[in-house]
């Protein structure tokens, strides 16, 4: 276990691979290097602007997870995140979705704000942080409470409990992309959730410093 401190220097020491993987994971075809250019601001030839915009908004998006992990998990907190991830990339960013989408053949029901709050209630009375971590992630993944974004902003705030508990970073590299897409879809399809909370156990980096 990390303390605190070395949690948020782990996340700063791999910020270009939480950024690279969490693009990864939505189909973002840029390469490592392309990535930290990205992000120290530099032009990239040959990358779509929807890519590149998807990558400063996850710059944005750690930035700002990294510097507010004592904050409370609230939803006004988790919309936060939402809005650096999802700026100028769908409907609406940082606020609940108020229509109908679509994951593969899975519909989920259009998110209340009441029921919503009870659930993150729920999640905080969580004691142990690694439990409390990837509960919101298959919780919010499954609700699809966003427009755009749900698995980033999961992913972030998944790692926010993680480093203000020194218990690491969640981060789905390229060795477990397969397994996460398959044990996520059969979380939609079957409500199967044991598979994918192993499967994320897997991708949390708690590597010593």
């Amino acid at each position: 276990m990390l303390t605190r401190q070395q949690n948020i220097f782990l996340a700063k020491k791999t910020f270009t691979e939480l950024v690279f993987n969490t693009a990864y994971i939505e189909g973002c075809n840029v390469t490592f290097p392309q990535t930290q250019t990205i992000i120290d601001g530099a032009v990239v030839s040959g990358i779509s602007v929807d890519d590149i915009q998807t990558v400063l908004n996850l710059r944005d998006g750690w930035k700002f997870v990294i510097n507010s992990v004592d904050a409370t998990l609230t939803l006004e907190y988790i919309c936060k995140i939402n809005e650096y991830v999802s700026r100028n990339e769908s409907l609406e960013w940082g606020v609940l979705r108020k229509g109908t989408v679509g994951v593969g053949d899975f519909i989920p029901s259009i998110p209340i704000k009441e029921n919503v709050l009870k659930e993150i209630e729920r999640i905080n009375g969580i004691n142990n942080p690694i439990d409390k971590a990837l509960e919101y992630f298959a919780y919010a993944c499954k609700q699809q409470l966003f427009w755009d974004g749900n698995k980033r902003t999961s992913t972030m705030v998944a790692s926010k409990i993680l480093i203000e508990n020194g218990e690491g970073i969640l981060t789905i590299g390229k060795d477990n992309a397969e397994e996460f897409n398959v044990t996520l879809n059969n979380w939609y399809l079957k409500n199967e959730l044991q598979p994918l909370k192993d499967c994320l156990r897997k991708c949390i980096r708690t590597l010593e410093i």
